[in-house]
């Protein structure tokens, strides 16, 4: 049984880095149509406008991707508008898909979510076991409320809300401005400008030793449409690639897939966030046959022959 065909299907952020995959995949799967609402027209923040789209769309499904993101230094500078809108717009949107009786809802939560010390690989029974990292607990904070309200209105009202936890991700389409974007853009933007000015250094936030775990784009898509189309459990589920790999060591990889040779200075006086980060993704792989395809090493490739042949036109 194919859940998608022949339905309406609403994605939230659609016509984002993340959202466009998802949508490319799920017109591979025949819906009746997917509507990708734009903020210009629906303010995901107020519910009136959320009732508008429901009254519009019909949906049978909706795909919550729509999220205000960012690096550190965004996270830092915006932590109440950070946590008020992506709380604001997943509360009302899972509420409206309650009245409007949509058959299946997906929220899309966040790493950030999950304590600052959690075990190596991150399971998702520990979500609950501490406080996020202090500079994104805001935004994990408000990602996390998703999922205990798609499991208190599973239990009261039996609404069909699935919440899946994608780590970090990267690829050709992502944001690249310095001041929001993550650390994959911001390193790859950085190199390309030193060898464009000649420049012999580059400057990196934190020590280098925290490490990461990041997902290329359209696997990401892949384990949302996968879990979209096979799971229907209460409990949340990891994204991820498995691997783990320190912020310092990354930072070399991209300067040697630009051919950057010079020097990386690393600035400890900024933070380096989170001190690790690596998921447990058996979940996703026996619930639903998720397992990323892209190996770190040729989706930053991928990435930087993309941003490189974008030129400038993305480093607004």
């Amino acid at each position: 049984m194919n859940l998608l065909q022949d339905k309406t299907v609403v994605v939230t952020g659609g016509a984002g880095f993340l959202g466009r995959e998802v949508c490319r995949l799920i017109e591979s799967h025949n819906p009746r149509s997917v509507f990708i609402p734009r903020s210009k027209v629906y303010d995901l923040r107020q519910r009136e406008a959320i009732e508008q789209l429901m009254a519009d769309s019909s949906p049978d499904i909706v795909v919550h991707l729509a999220a205000v993101v960012g690096g550190i230094e965004a996270n830092r500078l915006n932590p109440g508008k950070f946590f008020y809108d992506n709380a604001i717009m997943g509360v009302e949107l899972i509420e409206q898909a309650r009245r409007f009786e949509v058959e299946k809802f997906v929220s899309i939560g966040s790493i950030c979510a999950y304590p600052k010390f959690t075990p190596v690989p991150f399971r998702e029974d520990d979500i609950w076991n501490g406080y996020p990292e202090e500079t994104n607990a805001p935004y994990g904070l408000a990602k996390k409320m998703l999922l205990v309200q798609s499991q208190a209105y599973r239990q009261q009202y039996n609404m069909n809300a699935i919440t899946l936890f994608p780590v970090n991700l990267y690829g050709p389409g992502d944001n690249f401005d310095l001041q929001s974007s993550h650390v994959i853009p911001a390193l790859i933007r950085k190199v390309h400008e030193a060898i464009q000015s000649g420049q012999k250094k580059i400057e990196v936030w934190g020590t280098g030793s925290a490490s990461r775990e990041f997902l290329y784009v359209s696997d990401a898509a892949d384990g949302i449409v996968k879990a979209t189309l096979h799971y229907e459990g209460a409990e949340p589920v990891n994204l991820g690639s498995g691997t783990e790999i320190q912020i310092r060591e990354l930072a070399q990889t991209i300067c040697e897939l630009s051919g950057f040779a010079g020097e990386i200075e690393w600035n400890t006086e900024k933070p380096d966030g989170q001190p690790r980060r690596c998921l447990d993704t058996t979940r996703a792989s026996e619930a639903f046959g998720f397992e990323a395809k892209t190996k770190l090493r040729d989706g930053i490739l991928k990435t930087v022959n993309w941003y490189r042949q974008q030129g400038n036109k993305v480093a607004a």
